[in-house]
């Protein structure tokens, strides 16, 4: 009967380490490019239709370093982390940075915070449905 034994499918097969790093030069990637948007959003709403400047174009750089070494550094430490966690530290991530750019706009803090915990949760019920659905 060893001929009537199932075998593993492709998708089933352990993945090697040149996968892992691959994903991980995806993730690089893709942060970076979120990054750059994200940077760039925040140095525009900041300028706030003035003259652009070097603070300005600085102040864009660095928002978008942070979000891109946070989202990167999410992706790499979160399977670590419990489901649970690992959604909420995305909802906390994504709250967070709208809400860091909505009080960019001069509004009232209140709307900002509310904003981001809006933003937050829904990103955070997201993840922790994929995680829980997609669970091994």
């Amino acid at each position: 009967m060893a001929h009537a034994a199932p075998t593993m499918s492709r998708r089933q097969r352990p993945t090697s380490s040149v996968n892992v790093d691959h994903s991980s030069r995806n993730a690089l990637i893709r942060a970076l490019l979120l990054g750059l948007v994200y940077g760039v959003w925040a140095a525009q709403i900041q300028r706030q239709t003035g003259p652009v400047t070097v603070g300005n174009v600085f102040f864009g750089i660095l928002c978008g370093v942070l979000f891109a070494a946070v989202m990167f550094a999410l992706h790499e430490f979160g399977p670590r982390l419990m489901r649970e966690l690992h959604a909420t530290a995305y909802g906390v991530f994504a709250g967070v940075a709208t809400g860091y750019l909505h009080s960019l706009t001069n509004s009232s803090i209140l709307r900002s915070i509310t904003v981001g915990l809006a933003v937050g949760a829904g990103v955070g019920l997201a993840a922790f449905y994929r995680y829980y659905t997609r669970e091994d």
